[in-house]
């Protein structure tokens, strides 16, 4: 039978709790017991929510109170040196300190560095990898919420961090590091943590790869096969490498011929591949049917899990149909592209968007549902799923046909654009000449980035004016006064280049989106950008 499964879901709640949470403890607003409790409540909603859809793997471990990436550095306890860490167990103020710093009576810490986790939105805390590091299992997490989840009545895939993608992601501090000699340090860790939870009766552990997505060197596939040649799997439990963020290409038959139970793929972004409504993945699953031997399992990642928009669940199911053909339903599990993180959490919550625009989209609630109608499908027959693919069919139609796609004037617009448009009017040297005079600029001119902080004071009277507590001429008044008061501070620091600061936006996109026609604004599609930080794009 064809599975449905998940590889991970967003951690921040349905109206941003954890962030609301989080940022109370780091004001000493509440206690560390009232935040662990809200982690709780999360988690639990989560794995019911998912239990009650109908998934057959539900993931575990994706949970974390800022990163997935700084929750596998405190699990192989990698604490750089200046954290002055104990050798003991990771607590949540040292994991905190690590992501934005810390200054105590004892102790004055900068934060690890952010980057950009692949070419998602997201971003992780960077590991740093110090001369004479030494990993050693520092943290339960893993195994405290797959006990949580068990105690439900909930069997969950615990997520770790693939050790090569670790590898890749850090940061080494000193010369002479070789990734092939550092994954090997990490790789007892990784065996007693998979040892620990073949004890407590795990039966699939779900290892995230996504460095397969680059074009690796020699040094990152021999780093990859000295990894996994030295990982030990033990006797009952299964291990899932899950790839995504791009095509396997020339990665794949490194993929393929790692000694582990399945591979997943993501059938979504490659090559030419935007999104769902317009894939030909054909030539990725035809790779990955002729590369997957006769014994491990497919994992096809079909639903999208990085836009919002509806699954084209015809086309999907097809793919599906096609490895079943090939290889078995005992062998495929449907799956979205990546975990469910950079999606919004449930488009239920949207009751102020208008019936069109809502009836393309799904955010992460609705594309568990997905994953299981199209699982149904390949099961049970396509005309078991028949209103479904006829729900899918329309959403696509519509959105392909729409004028709020489809803009004649955009067109005609485009239409009469001429090649004299394309150019300047004038060379660079004589703008150069205008703006020196009209200017008068010294050689480095100083300016601000642009935005000055949003107070609390900016943030109450753009609040009081949505609730009608002031008026429009109140809060241009206030706004005016905020102006003022930066381009003030501007002149008494003898800044070059004025702002004003920006007061009147909230989120900076969002913003600039609503001055733009075929846009449209959500109340709740918030995703995790990074700690506690939340965005909600266009």
């Amino acid at each position: 039978m064809v599975l449905a499964t998940n590889l991970g879901f967003p951690r921040i709640g349905p109206m941003r709790e954890l962030k609301k949470a989080v940022e109370a403890y780091w004001k000493g607003k509440s206690s560390k017991d009232e935040l662990l409790a809200v982690g709780k409540k999360l988690r639990a909603q989560n794995w019911k929510l998912q239990q009650t859809a109908g998934l057959s793997h539900i993931p575990s471990n994706d949970f974390a109170f800022y990163d997935q990436v700084l929750s596998m550095t405190a699990t192989l306890g990698l604490i750089p040196s200046r954290y002055q860490h104990d050798g003991g167990d990771i607590d949540l103020d040292m994991y905190f300190a690590m992501a934005r710093g810390a200054q105590t009576d004892n102790l004055d810490v900068t934060a690890m560095e952010m980057s950009k986790w692949y070419d998602t939105n997201y971003h992780y805390i960077v590991p740093e990898f110090e001369k004479g590091m030494s990993p050693k299992l520092s943290s339960t997490k893993i195994f405290d919420e797959y006990e949580e989840a068990k105690a439900l009545g909930i069997q969950t895939r615990p997520v770790l961090i693939g050790p090569a993608t670790y590898t890749f992601l850090g940061k080494p501090q000193y010369d002479g590091f070789k990734h092939e000699d550092f994954v090997q340090t990490l790789i007892p860790v990784y065996n007693e943590i998979l040892s620990k939870l073949a004890e407590r009766g795990c039966e699939w552990v779900q290892i995230d790869e996504p460095v397969f997505s680059l074009d690796l060197c020699p040094i990152g596939q021999g780093t990859i096969k000295t990894a996994y040649a030295n990982l030990k799997k033990p006797e009952g439990l299964k291990i899932l490498v899950t790839t995504y963020f791009e095509s396997l290409k020339d990665n794949a038959e490194l993929a393929f011929g790692l000694p582990v139970d399945g591979i997943h793929i993501d059938l979504c972004r490659g090559s030419g591949r935007a999104n769902t409504t317009a894939n030909d993945a054909g030539k990725d699953i035809e790779q990955a049917l002729g590369l997957i031997g006769d014994e491990k399992i497919l994992s096809l990642g079909v639903v999208d899990g990085r836009n919002i928009w509806k699954n084209n669940l015809a086309n999907s199911l097809s793919k599906i149909e096609k490895a079943v053909s090939k290889i078995g339903s005992e062998r495929v599990f449907v799956a979205p592209s990546c975990s469910l993180l950079h999606t919004p959490v449930d488009l239920d919550s949207e009751t102020q968007m208008d019936d069109e625009l809502k009836g393309w989209m799904a955010y992460a609630t609705q594309k568990l549902d997905e994953i299981v109608t199209i699982a149904k499908g390949a099961n049970e027959g396509r005309e078991n799923v028949a209103a479904e693919l006829a729900a899918s069919n329309g959403a696509q139609e519509s959105r392909k046909t729409s004028t709020r796609v489809h803009d004649r004037a955009v067109e005609e617009r485009i239409s009469n654009i001429t090649e004299d448009m394309k150019e300047r009017k004038s060379p660079f040297a004589k703008r150069q000449d205008v703006q020196h005079k009209v200017l008068d600029l010294p050689l480095y001119p100083t300016t601000t980035i642009g935005s000055f902080p949003q107070t609390p004071e900016i943030r109450k009277a753009r609040s009081d004016f949505k609730k009608g507590v002031i008026d429009e001429a109140a809060y241009k008044k206030a706004m005016q006064d905020e102006i003022k008061m930066v381009v003030d501070f501007q002149h008494e620091c003898d800044i070059d280049v004025l702002v004003h600061g920006e007061p009147e936006r909230n989120d900076m996109v969002e913003y600039f989106g609503e001055q733009l026609k075929g846009f449209a604004f959500s109340k709740y599609g918030w995703v995790q950008s990074y700690g506690s930080r939340c965005v909600k794009p266009p």
